[in-house]
């Protein structure tokens, strides 16, 4: 079937990674998504961009999914000839939500969808390739897999697995108006970190998985961390004082990402309606506490990560 395509439409979610103190290895897929059209032509390259980074973001060969795209073109020796890309953006750019994360999986999902001689999509070569050109696993991880997702380093590469997370996890993500670099934001951090914080940190992130998978009452405690965020915190003042009033509040505030977003792992209060996460206990009571020149966005958790939602023939919309 991928043969006789002439494109793909491809949904990618949002993420948020470290989620306190599993810094490079923990991540969650998050209900806001990028989609995109990605079609093979006869030559060139034209993108179109909608939605968050329409007028910022390159619309050449610099374009993070084309760079995502040819990457995954060359390590299965495919060349093909032109290229239309159209990404309607969901994902809010700069703000520690995993926007490149998801262009980078979308355009080697893309290919693999795409590419004559692949029939099925291997998860494993997806998440080393896109973790080399990320730099980094989490975000990619569960931005691949979906759900929350735990990755390390294995004899043969990265690796990466889901979480069975409990279904009492309520997310909530505050973006403030200004953005953060991921660069700027790791280059913050020291080379080296006392032992007793390394400790520390290490018996919070074991703590987090029991807390995501079984014991959700414990986050607050399995979201604290010594590692990454208190030397990010002069780089986002405001992001560290809304972190500080969550937490003193018993909310379960950690940085997403690189930040300058704040994630709040609550859970569902009896009475609660899932069908509207906005009306939630934990969303009046984080509103109350959250500047408002923040967004404040209620988010379920994607449990399905990279989709190839539909392979497209020549007369299906795949122009603009």
């Amino acid at each position: 079937m991928a043969a006789a395509a002439r494109g793909a439409r491809v949904r990618v979610p949002a993420t948020s990674a470290n989620l306190g103190p599993g810094y490079d290895c923990a991540g969650l897929a998050l209900g806001c998504w990028d989609v995109l059209d990605v079609a093979v032509t006869d030559g060139g390259l034209t993108v179109g961009i909608e939605g968050p980074g329409a007028e910022e973001l390159p619309t050449d060969e610099s374009h993070l999914v084309v760079q995502a795209f040819r990457a995954a073109c060359a390590e299965l020796g495919w060349s093909p000839t032109g290229l239309r890309l159209l990404c309607r953006n969901g994902i809010p750019q700069g703000r520690g939500m995993g926007s490149s994360a998801a262009a980078v999986v979308a355009g080697i999902v893309a290919a693999w969808a795409l590419c004559p001689d692949v029939q099925t999509r291997d998860d494993t070569a997806v998440l080393r390739l896109a973790t080399r050109l990320e730099g980094h696993p989490d975000n990619v991880a569960a931005c691949l897999l979906g759900g929350a997702t735990i990755s390390w380093t294995g004899p043969d590469g990265f690796v990466a697995d889901q979480l069975d997370l409990s279904a009492e996890v309520l997310p909530m993500v505050l973006v403030p108006p200004a953005t953060l670099s991921t660069t700027v934001a790791r280059g913050l951090l020291p080379a080296a970190v006392p032992h007793g914080e390394a400790a520390f940190t290490a018996g919070r992130a074991a703590l987090l998985v029991h807390a995501l998978t079984r014991e959700p009452g414990l986050l607050l405690a399995a979201t604290e961390d010594r590692l990454h965020q208190p030397y990010r915190a002069p780089a986002m003042p405001d992001t560290a004082a809304l972190i500080g009033r969550l937490r003193d509040a018993g909310h379960a505030a950690v940085v997403s990402g690189a930040g300058p977003s704040v994630l709040v792992l609550g859970r569902w209060s009896p009475g609660d309606d899932r069908a509207d996460p906005a009306s939630s206990a934990l969303a009046r009571a984080v509103g109350d506490l959250t500047p408002g020149s923040w967004c404040r966005l209620p988010l379920p958790v994607d449990l399905h990560g990279a989709q190839v939602t539909a392979l497209l023939m020549d007369h299906d919309e795949v122009s603009f």
